[in-house]
């Protein structure tokens, strides 16, 4: 493996190629494929568990596929690696304007905000992260592409520099060229002029925008000056000059040529062995998708991570090893408070009881501190410490609750400020809790599919649960004192669990059957549709559209984030990290490797791959089955 010792940016690269080393195998996410959204029919959505290392949350990469190259080849091309260590949502929508060999039209049509494909593409990234239960930043938004995705890619940003916050051109003609220039020589193009003039008004935000231009050195499909000719323009647009020799990134055996700009601003790719193809890594497939070369999405989360230039990146100060005292009439605090990559100015406590007051100070070389408070009135009183830094940031408080005076009688403690936030099937209640005696034993949570014990610090708390149907739920908050006394509360909270998809699909991924077809077909036809999971009772749940009027039969509820991936094999994770679950006919499960079949060709006898457990039914007999290791299945639910 080759690293750089010297130049600008080879401690990315060594920690891009160490990550590359140590990325995980399996994944915690889950692909949703098939989702309606932001003006597309087909979005398959890839959804980590992970945010982003830097800004506010997840990040999102918008991925356009190539021409005569369905978005389902995407699903193998490592994307889910890149997603989940760098905290990116990726979206990869089929096009809805398409032209010649089912290409993005880049050399057609009207090149607006407002217009075809270019309104879509904006619309997706906007209705993506305007969700808040998918938690993207949205100074933290990427679109990328291939061929003629690259080039459309590029359109856009250079179309909305406000709504993309970088980008990622693979082997795409440039802006404003003609098809012919695809396929044929050479057509030059100012870059640079084309994209300012397609941003107008918007052009103060390629201030904060950045660009990877990348391009397979045994691409003989789409004419290699576009690479160069591409880079170059983009460092055109952000006014950047080009740095010294370039840099060698390795990813084990494969391995790309980076030259760099300034600031990080434009980095171009020559990706060593790939052709004419989105270099996938090891292990990647399908056409026109490249296992020669490093992964290229994995390249773009480190490089946006890097080099982002819309996140605040000062990391806010931290207060610990609190203790509070009193005496007297006075409270006294003390405690530590760092800040990894600056200096702490102050740190200020703050008393809430019978009036409020405050007090600030500072920290010695040690990052130590000790405020006293005024005189102060017998009460219970809340302390909350915050530090701020040199940038004026102010970190988390710590907040916790201390008495002045005699104790008074037997008070329930009391709960405050609950609210709960979904992410997939998991959700997070949280709020406060204030006790009068200060003897606070617990705070329980019930999600109705389990109770947890929140972890408490100070006077707040939070408890999350997950493997939660989808729909509207409720989850029932008790606080109980040393003394037996207690106090509930509830907040309500919505999972969305629903997936959207073609009835063929829902009924290959066993969330349909073929008992309420008819009414299913009247209703949607060929188009697709959203069925959201509802628990029955006994684990056991039921997919259902909006009416009710399309339903499914009972079937395992399923499990984690995993749920409702909207893939033809109806997978869904359950019982632990280690256990992969599946319900679905035998049918689909045979084209999903999950089984084989046996004897008569039209009454076939089916049996679970590597356990050869005989699964009942025939063709169309639905079964659950379950692998420890995605080789050998088992009949029957995840132990």
């Amino acid at each position: 493996m080759m690293i750089p010792t010297t130049g600008r940016g080879w401690l990315r690269r060594l920690l891009f190629a160490i990550a590359a080393c140590g990325a995980a195998t399996s994944q915690a996410g889950s692909w949703q494929e098939d989702v309606a959204i932001g003006g597309f029919n087909n979005v398959h959505l890839y959804t980590p568990d992970s945010d982003s290392p830097i800004g506010d949350g997840k990040s999102l990469l918008i991925v356009l596929h190539g021409c005569v190259q369905p978005i389902d080849n995407y699903l193998s091309a490592n994307l889910e690696d890149a997603a989940e260590e760098f905290g990116m949502v990726v979206a990869v929508p089929d096009a809805m304007n398409k032209a010649g060999y089912s290409c993005w039209s880049y050399w057609q049509g009207t090149k607006s905000r407002a217009a075809g494909d270019y309104k879509n593409l904006i619309d997706l990234a906007s209705a993506l992260s305007g969700d808040s239960a998918r938690g993207i930043d949205p100074d933290q938004v990427y679109i990328a592409g291939l061929s003629s995705g690259a080039s459309f890619a590029n359109t856009t940003a250079c179309l909305a520099p406000d709504v993309f916050a970088g980008m990622g051109i693979s082997a795409g003609p440039s802006i404003g060229t003609s098809s012919s220039g695809a396929l044929g020589p050479c057509e030059t193009a100012d870059v640079t002029s084309r994209c300012n003039s397609y941003a107008g008004s918007y052009a103060d935000h390629f201030d904060t925008q950045i660009a990877s231009i990348a391009q397979g050195d045994a691409d003989t499909t789409v004419n290699q000056c576009y690479n160069d000719q591409n880079a170059s323009g983009m460092a055109g647009v952000y006014g950047v000059t080009q740095l010294g020799d370039s840099n060698t990134i390795a990813e084990g055996s494969r391995s790309a040529e980076e030259t760099l700009w300034q600031d990080g601003r434009v980095s171009m790719l020559w990706l060593n062995g790939v052709d004419h193809a989105w270099s996938g890594g090891e292990g990647a497939s399908g056409s026109y998708i490249s296992a020669a070369g490093i992964n290229y999405a994995r390249y773009l989360g480190q490089y946006f991570a890097d080099n982002n230039k819309r996140v605040d990146r000062n990391r806010a100060p931290v207060v610990s090893d609190v203790e509070i005292t009193t005496s007297g009439d006075r409270i006294l605090v003390s405690g530590t408070a760092t800040d990894s990559d600056g200096s702490v100015t102050g740190v200020t406590a703050t008393f809430s009881g019978n009036g409020d007051s405050s007090t600030s100070g500072g920290v010695d070389g040690n990052g130590f501190f000790n405020l006293t408070s005024g005189p102060l009135a017998d009460d219970l009183y809340t302390v909350a410490v915050v530090a701020t830094d040199n940038s004026g940031a102010e970190g988390t408080p710590y907040s916790t609750t201390v008495r002045l005076g005699p104790e008074p009688p037997e008070t329930a403690p009391e709960l405050g400020d609950l609210s709960a936030t979904a992410s997939g099937q998991c959700v997070n209640v949280s709020g406060t809790v204030v006790d009068e005696n200060q003897n606070l034993d617990s705070v329980v949570v019930d999600f109705g599919n389990g109770a947890v014990t929140a972890a408490v610090t100070g006077t707040d708390f939070s408890a999350e649960q997950c493997n939660l149907p989808g729909g509207d739920g409720s989850a029932l908050v008790t606080a109980t004192d040393l003394a037996g006394l207690s106090d509930t509360g509830s907040v309500a909270f919505t999972v969305d669990a629903g997936v959207t998809a073609t009835l063929d699909t829902h009924i290959a991924a066993g969330r349909l059957d073929y008992t309420n077809y008819a009414n299913c077909y009247l209703e949607y036809s060929t188009s697709p549709f959203r069925l959201d999971e509802f628990a029955l009772s006994g684990g056991q749940c039921q997919w259902r559209d909006d009416d009710a009027s399309c339903t499914g039969p009972q079937v395992t509820c399923s499990s984690g984030s995993g749920s409702g991936s909207g893939s033809s094999s109806g997978g869904s994770s359950s019982g632990g990290d280690s256990c992969d679950q599946a319900s679905a006919y035998n049918y689909y499960h045979k084209t999903a490797g999950r089984a084989y079949s046996t004897g008569n060709p039209l009454a076939p006898d089916y049996f679970a791959s590597g356990s050869d457990d005989a699964m009942p039914g025939s063709t169309w007999g639905l079964n659950t089955l379950h692998s420890d290791d995605g080789n050998s299945w088992q009949l029957g639910n995840c132990p």
